[in-house]
């Protein structure tokens, strides 16, 4: 005889005997199924079991434990007394953890009599199955859930919320008649949603992206769900995922600033600015009426000291808006910064040239008023136009009107 017929013929002789009960099993059968149940007697003699003997039938009977407790419970809610949702959440966390060992252990192969390779048990995942769908319709596990956040316990909320929502994913779920009554509907992402907030809040970052990566393309808290998943991507310090998380969020909301704004300030901070631009290139190349994107790829041109490109960019919003803030700031802003550079190098020449430089500088800085003005009327309570204007009126405070309008705009800031 071969030897790996041999090994299974050994596996199916073994799988015989463990058909019969263990004393410690029928002890905690008996201290669960009695009038006044002890289930945690019953669980230390079950342990007992399978610390003896680690079969599918003694990791089935553990898993039943647990069955009982909830099913206990929901004879108290019949007989008017109260639901212990946290007993039930507790027995069915566990109990689903030993059936699922049952039925991986219940389907090791072994030869039947006609040398054929057969489930150790093949009537566990049947058994199994049952319970399960059982847990999986009663809701009691996101219940517990909900009780566990509203104690603070996010990484016990997120278990809870996890065990439910896997059933349909295990092994025993995946015949055909057991899926349709497990549809992934709305009801499923919002408790996707939930528990990926509680691993969020428990700071289980590679459980939170998991979740995350599943709803970002779906209906629920759409963009709520993108900002979580780039926020624990940069927790995660995986710059390349949060990059690519950023871009896919641009492309599916396109007028939400937030993931615009955070690429840009992410490829500054990194001096990524050409790689930024690259992909705001090719989104305007994709969608040329989209100002927002010339707006910030105007910005990252300023970055780079690029003016010329970046004076282009927010002409072209105005061409499309000519009362575009966004774009009428923008060149106020080349102006200013094109300023504050000549002042930089007014400071290298020599005495000679200085007041030449110096009024060359302050022309630039001039040129920037009237942008930051018209912004400022545009949107009265951007505090960054009203600080760029009082820091402009106070270098020009000697010339006719300047000090007004200095007092003014001090003013409206000191009023916010």
């Amino acid at each position: 005889m071969k030897k790996t017929l041999i090994l299974a013929a050994l596996m199916l002789v073994s799988a015989g005997c463990f058909a019969q009960k263990n004393p410690a099993v029928k002890k905690a059968k008996s201290l669960m199924n009695g009038d006044t149940p002890d289930f945690a007697a019953a669980r230390a003699s079950v342990k007992e079991a399978l610390e003896q003997e680690p079969t599918a039938e003694n990791y089935y009977w553990a898993g039943m434990i647990g069955f009982k407790e909830a099913e206990r419970q929901n004879n108290n809610l019949y007989m008017g007394l109260a639901k212990d949702i946290p007993t039930v959440g507790a027995a069915m966390e566990e109990s689903v953890e030993y059936l699922v060992k049952a039925d991986e252990l219940a389907q090791v192969p072994v030869l039947n009599k006609k040398g054929v390779e057969v489930p150790t048990d093949p009537k566990m995942r049947g058994k199994v199955a049952k319970m399960l769908m059982t847990y999986y319709k009663s809701d009691d596990l996101v219940r517990y859930g909900a009780l566990l956040y509203e104690a603070n316990d996010f990484a016990g909320a997120y278990k809870a919320f996890k065990t439910h929502l896997d059933i349909p994913t295990l092994a025993p779920m995946q015949d055909e008649k057991y899926q349709k009554e497990m549809p992934r509907d709305t009801t499923y992402a919002n408790y996707q949603y939930n528990a990926a907030c509680f691993a969020y809040r428990a700071e289980m970052h590679p459980e939170a992206i998991e979740l995350f990566e599943q709803l970002k393309d779906g209906e629920i808290e759409p963009i709520m769900v993108n900002q979580f998943l780039c926020q624990e991507y940069m927790m995660s310090k995986d710059t390349v995922k949060f990059v690519e998380a950023l871009h896919h969020a641009i492309l599916r909301f396109p007028q939400e600033d937030w993931f615009i704004q955070n690429l840009v300030s992410y490829a500054v901070q990194a001096h990524q600015e050409e790689e930024a631009i690259a992909f705001f290139t090719s989104l305007i190349e994709q969608n040329p009426q989209e100002d927002l994107y010339y707006i910030k790829r105007g910005v990252l041109y300023e970055m780079l000291d690029r003016y010329d490109e970046a004076m282009a960019d927010f002409d072209k919003v105005l061409s499309m808006d000519p009362n575009s803030a966004d774009a009428i700031a923008g060149k106020g802003r080349v102006y200013y910064n094109k300023a504050v550079k000549l002042n930089e190098a007014a400071a290298l020449v020599s005495d000679a040239e200085y007041k030449k430089a110096l009024d060359e500088m302050n022309a630039v800085f001039k040129q920037s008023i009237p942008y930051f003005e018209r912004a400022h009327e545009l949107r009265p309570d951007n505090t960054t136009y009203m600080q760029t204007l009082k820091m402009l009126y106070y270098r020009f405070r000697t010339e006719e009107g300047m000090q007004a309008k200095y007092d003014e705009i001090e003013a409206k800031l000191n009023n916010l």
